[in-house]
């Protein structure tokens, strides 16, 4: 072998090793284990995998090859083995908008409930594949027909372009009900993490559509519902807690809401928020709305940090109803449809749910409240043998359980 070639190699299998190991000691010195997760070392090591492979997108995007989400999707998908026992399942297009149907094999003498589903993955993780199973045991579990949304995604869509996606195909498919055999007035909205954000901003879009069905409920799998207070009991106490941790959440707001990352520490510690925008929404977002059993070691912040104008200006974008719908209006808030909502004790966004939650209660909405000893991103796994959790099953056959009961 030339001595090139042999030098190349050796180079390469040092970065290789060095990136590695890298990941490795900055995952033991810096991510926290719950500490009543039932396999610690599974979590651990399915933790390190995840941050290694972030690590190899970055590098990557750095050097022009290929960007991050790509890598990350790409990687992902490599270990998807799709299933589809008991439904029919038909890929489609709404216009330009990737779906997949998914219809129980079992006859039914009458029209089935109908769930429109958005995954999660912050726009950058997550697709029709990586959901497949999941969706395909929510409509055979649940009996119902179920649309999985496949919306444009980061590096090259940022917002509000899959939120329009999500939007444009729940429109079709209430307006083609009929065409599924679906019931009109039992169509659901569920999503997880930033789909659920989705599913919250649909359903504010859709009140008062005489032109459609109205929304029978709201399934919110730890939903993602606003980008502008990081300094609630969860986002300061389980920053380190995978999957989502404070640093891969704020990489990807910033992504994909087109802020400059270097605005992230501005707004982790509310200085884009002016007082007169604090003083508007502290009634809704203090941590006093929630429960004492999840502030007991708490210490609130001076809320919010001095003014910025500056990061104001290149993050009042998060201060809209389409980004941050857990400060609607109660005008709004008041007439959407009953909600289930998971929470996850584990969770960085944890708070932002249990805050939605009131509102809703406030405006005498029903709402049906299930809190999980998990992590953020656990349904997802509900079906990866190995890497599965407790809790990834509990949360998906809550879900199951919610929907049949409706």
């Amino acid at each position: 072998m030339l001595p090139w070639v042999e030098l190349l190699l050796a180079t390469v299998c040092l970065l290789v090793l060095g990136v590695n190991v890298w990941v490795l000691v900055d995952h033991l010195l810096t991510i926290d284990v719950p500490p009543t997760i039932t396999h610690p070392l599974k979590f651990r090591i399915l933790h390190y995998f995840f941050h290694l492979t972030i690590t190899w997108g970055t590098i990557l995007e750095k050097m022009n090859i290929c960007s991050m989400p790509y890598f990350l999707r790409f990687v992902q998908d490599i270990f998807v083995t799709k299933k589809s026992l008991g439904v029919f399942v038909k890929d489609l297009r709404f216009g330009t908008i990737p779906v997949r149907l998914f219809q129980p094999k079992a006859a039914s003498s009458k029209p089935r409930r109908g769930i429109v589903f958005f995954h999660g993955g912050g726009a950058v993780l997550g697709g029709l594949d990586c959901y497949h199973n999941l969706c395909t045991f929510l409509a055979r579990e649940t009996d119902s027909v179920l649309l999985s949304v496949g919306y444009r995604k980061l590096p090259h869509y940022h917002h509000p372009f899959s939120l329009l996606d999500c939007l444009n195909a729940s429109i079709h498919f209430l307006k083609s009900t009929k065409d599924y055999g679906v019931d009109p007035s039992q169509v659901v909205l569920c999503g997880e993490s930033i789909g659920g954000g989705a599913a919250v901003i649909i359903t504010q879009n859709l009140v008062g559509r005489a032109d459609l069905p109205k929304i029978r409920a709201q399934i919110l799998m730890y939903p993602v519902l606003q980008a502008l207070y990081f300094q609630s009991p969860s986002k300061l106490q389980n920053a380190n807690i995978p999957f989502l941790t404070k640093d891969f959440m704020m990489n990807c707001i910033c992504r994909y809401l087109a802020i400059d990352p270097s605005w992230k520490d501005a707004m982790l510690a509310g200085a884009c928020m002016p007082p007169s925008v604090w003083q508007k929404y502290e009634k809704w977002l203090s941590p006093d709305n929630i429960p004492k059993m999840f502030r007991s070691e708490y210490q609130r912040p001076k809320s919010p940090a001095p003014f910025n104008e500056a990061a104001y200006l290149e993050t009042k974008h998060t201060l809209n109803t389409d980004i941050s719908p857990l400060i609607a209006d109660d005008k709004i808030i008041a007439q959407v449809p009953e909600a289930f909502i998971v929470t996850l004790q584990w969770d960085f966004i944890r708070d932002d749910a249990l805050l939605y939650k009131k509102r809703l209660e406030d405006q005498g909405v029903p709402v049906t409240w299930y809190h999980v000893d998990g992590f953020h991103g656990c349904a997802a796994l509900f079906d990866k043998k190995f890497f599965s959790f407790p809790c990834s099953l509990d949360v998906v056959n809550a879900v199951v359980s919610y929907i049949k009961g409706l």
